[in-house]
């Protein structure tokens, strides 16, 4: 039964009602032609009225044990209360029954042993369905909380990585623009018209879950263009988009870290400094590869100040992809490699 049929309570109040008259109904359902025994004749007046009391008293035990006794005596572990006031109520039961039988029936056959044995079996029958029932919807009702939360939570984390992807970016632009606003530079405006269109992808078009691969890819070559303008030229740079099939929509802001990474330790002080960086997207599956050359020294050093880019979208993928996506990172020959690799819904 689906955990959405619990949260509607016409519908459950419904099937209760349902369940109910079916099971009262099985005795006349099972045995339509018993005849009254031989000995002093019961009226049928008396009879249904034994049974109607009867069976309320069984409905009154199945809610007061469901809606009573287990969440306030059995799930506080009151385990000694909750049995005695089952002995206390199935002592009740008897005399209830007796006197009904007696008073309603006004039967010469009443017999206490099948009484007790009767009583008995129909007690442990309703307490057991009722314990099951409450317990089954309680569990039901904490997955869903509990998913809920989880759903919540992991919104909050992703927000929160998201969010810490991009200060160090950021960054980097700004001084960009302040060392091109020193040199008075023709480039300062074109590339002030490409930091308003970063920001308006980063506070705007990020909102969604997921936004278009088309939006993420030209973000990363504004990205890319951006960071061309304040490092030596003498540095290679190779980006390749073309073999993308740009419909896509994957989680924004998740593969400007890995080039973020590769300017950050791939420029500077690095001998025959280089970045590669190609995307490709088709058959629902997206492959991206970044690699630059690095300093082992520089490495460390820039990883103690600001390496976190990497372990936030490691966090992300995990959360996001699961089993649905690879990441490899590999160091040699000079060289630090990233493979993502992502199947693609």
């Amino acid at each position: 039964m689906s955990k959405n049929l619990f949260s509607r309570k016409w519908l459950m109040v419904l099937l209760q009602v349902v369940a109910w008259i079916l099971l009262f109904s099985l005795p006349f359902l099972l045995r339509p032609g018993q005849h009254q025994p031989a000995g002093k004749p019961e009226s049928s007046s008396g009879v249904s009225l034994f049974y109607v009391v009867n069976n309320l008293f069984w409905v009154l035990l199945f809610y007061l044990n469901a809606m009573v006794f287990i969440p306030r005596v059995l799930y506080k572990r009151k385990f000694p209360a909750y049995v005695l006031t089952l002995v206390l109520l199935f002592i009740i039961y008897l005399a209830i029954g007796w006197i009904n039988s007696i008073w309603l029936r006004d039967s010469d056959h009443f017999s206490m042993r099948i009484h007790i044995l009767v009583t008995f079996f129909i007690f442990i029958f309703t307490l057991a369905t009722s314990t099951a029932i409450r317990m089954g919807i309680d569990r039901i009702r904490a997955d869903k909380l509990a998913d809920e939360k989880e759903n919540e939570n992991l919104k909050t984390e992703l927000s929160l990585l998201r969010s810490q992807v991009s200060p160090h970016f950021m960054f980097n632009v700004l001084n960009n623009m302040v060392a091109l606003a020193r040199k008075k530079s023709d480039l300062l405006e074109p590339s002030l018209i490409k930091l308003s269109s970063l920001m308006r992808y980063m506070l705007y078009d990020v909102e969604g879950e997921k936004v278009s691969l088309e939006k993420e890819i030209e973000y990363l070559e504004s990205y890319i263009d951006l960071q061309k303008q304040r490092i030596s030229k003498n540095i290679f740079i190779h980006s390749d988009f073309s073999d993308v099939d740009r419909s896509y929509e994957i989680e924004p802001m998740l593969l400007i870290p890995f080039v973020e990474n590769a300017f950050k330790h791939g420029t500077g002080l690095v001998e025959n400094a280089g970045i590669d960086i190609v995307l490709s997207a088709k058959n629902n599956r997206l492959q991206f590869n970044v690699r630059n050359r690095y300093s082992e020294e520089s490495f460390e050093i820039k990883d103690k100040t600001s390496g976190i880019g990497l372990a936030n979208v490691k966090r992300r993928l995990n959360l996001l992809y699961g089993k649905n996506h690879s990441l490899d990172v590999d160091k040699k020959d000079g060289w630090f490699t990233v493979t993502l690799n992502i199947i693609l819904s």
